[in-house]
């Protein structure tokens, strides 16, 4: 029979087994987002002052691009993952929070991938 209460039965509520996937994924992105942001404000920091060309020619260097993309990737995921724990926390409503759960994943997804576009546009010289 088990631990559940009888109404958790018959509404088939409990755990949905995703939650402990999830934390792990915050917590792997937050610990890969320091030293890519770090390398990555690194970089822009010594181009402060630069002229264009030179900025395209550093930002299209094959390790700037890849840590670029990287720190777009893991930001964007990670972004996507603590908006969606702040909206199933705070948001009471059903029809309100699915629209926000699917406006958080089509944000991210859509302006992660133009910033990937605009590096990779960098790195391959467009």
């Amino acid at each position: 029979m088990g631990m559940r209460a009888p109404l958790k039965n018959v509404r088939g509520l409990g755990s949905a087994k995703e939650g402990t996937t999830h934390w792990w994924h915050q917590k792997v992105t937050a610990l890969a987002l320091i030293p890519l942001f770090l390398v990555a404000l690194g970089c822009l920091i010594s181009l402060v002052g630069a002229d264009y060309t030179h900025v395209r020619y550093v930002l299209g260097q094959p390790f700037i691009s890849i840590v670029m993309l990287l720190l777009i990737v893991a930001m964007f995921y990670h972004l996507k993952l603590g908006m969606q724990v702040v909206i199933e926390d705070y948001i009471h409503t059903e029809s309100t929070k699915v629209f926000l759960l699917l406006l958080n994943s089509f944000f991210c997804v859509i302006v992660g991938f133009v910033a990937a576009l605009a590096i990779l546009k960098l790195a391959l010289g467009g």
